[in-house]
């Protein structure tokens, strides 16, 4: 079995879902700057194969098998992922997706909140869009961000108290979306499937969550207010770890925030009206 060899973090400040991330020095653009504070997170990936048989997460490890094929096992204190794979994995597929899961196993260690969702950002203000695996999320977001908006992450939001942490500077993208948006570069083989890959631009100042963007496919479109209780429930499935959270009243805090329901065609042709329709409630909301 042969092993990478992480590059000293001092050097390469990088990072994601506020984690300080060492052994990519190639990432480049694809993470965001690390705030020191953050907690320090050793990557490492390793080809071959690891004798075990079962999942597994306490208090300061984890096991996880990867979709993909593989594991990925995560200590807590010194932070450290270790990827065991079949194949190498490129820095572009380690960015994303296979740091999606260290990173929710991480913000619940380290009492943070993650939810499988992204978020767009207006000012400072960071607002969680969560929607089904096929419901427009990413498509969604890279034609904000073609329109000009901040993006903060497409795969897991992480809070910590109010703040939104930012992911990588990544939206991947389904070919038609790509092709529809005229944006991404084509990622054969880093996942599951082909991917077009968005690169986003930096986004390093503070963010503070002021609310939430629940996603769905409709024949018409439409803005809809939503309850705390349903914005509760809704929040609470979609978390990005399905152990009990280490702080439940984190949810009341979080179902507190103004939430919508974005109900929308799935026709292209409605995209502009969708985008001026978001952006003009939530900037009122804001």
């Amino acid at each position: 079995m042969s092993s990478s060899t992480p590059s000293a973090h001092t050097k390469f400040p990088l990072g994601a879902y506020g984690l300080r991330i060492a052994g990519l020095p190639d990432a480049g653009l694809l993470l965001p700057p690390a705030s020191p504070d953050w907690p320090l997170v050793e990557v490492v990936v390793e080809v071959g194969e690891l004798e075990a048989d079962e999942e597994q997460l306490d208090d300061e490890r984890s096991r996880l098998r990867l979709r993909t094929g593989g594991w990925l096992e995560l200590q807590r204190e010194p932070g450290r992922a270790r990827y065991v794979v079949p194949s190498p994995l490129t820095t572009d597929a380690l960015v994303h997706p296979y740091l999606a899961p260290a990173a929710a196993v991480f913000t619940h260690w380290h009492g943070r909140e993650g939810v499988h969702g992204g978020a767009l950002a207006i000012d400072s203000t960071a607002w969680g869009v969560v929607g089904d695996r096929l419901g427009g999320k990413s498509s969604l977001l890279a034609a904000l961000a073609v329109n000009g908006t901040d993006i903060v992450c497409d795969d897991v939001l992480v809070i910590d108290g109010s703040v939104a942490y930012p992911g990588p500077r990544t939206i991947d993208l389904r070919e038609d979306a790509a092709a529809t948006l005229g944006v991404g570069e084509p990622l054969p083989g880093a996942g599951a499937r082909e991917r077009w890959r968005l690169t986003l631009r930096a986004l390093d100042r503070q963010l503070t969550l002021g609310g939430w963007l629940f996603t769905e496919w409709a024949d018409q479109l439409e803005l809809r207010r939503l309850p705390a209780s349903e914005t509760l429930a809704r929040i609470y499935r979609n978390r990005s770890i399905t152990v009990p959270p280490k702080d439940p009243t984190t949810f009341i805090q979080l179902s507190s925030l103004p939430a919508w329901e974005l109900r929308r065609p799935r026709s292209w042709a409605s995209l502009p009206r969708t985008l001026e329709l978001l952006l003009g409630v939530l900037r009122a909301d804001g």
